[in-house]
């Protein structure tokens, strides 16, 4: 199952974006970050560097 990011943690700082090794991550029209399930490998590295744990697995 994909991550997913949770807006309402989301601080819309991009860290998660740049670590992304598939570019599933993009932002919305709000400026929060949300992961493109189909491009998303599983792999954390999003998790891993985000300030505020807005993904979850």
């Amino acid at each position: 199952m994909a991550y997913i990011i949770s807006l309402d943690a989301c601080i819309g700082c991009g860290s998660c974006e740049a670590e992304c090794p598939t570019s599933a991550i993009s932002a919305n029209d709000e400026g929060k970050y949300v992961i493109d399930a189909d491009l998303c490998v599983e792999c954390g590295a999003c998790a891993g560097v985000c300030p505020v744990d807005a993904p979850q697995a």
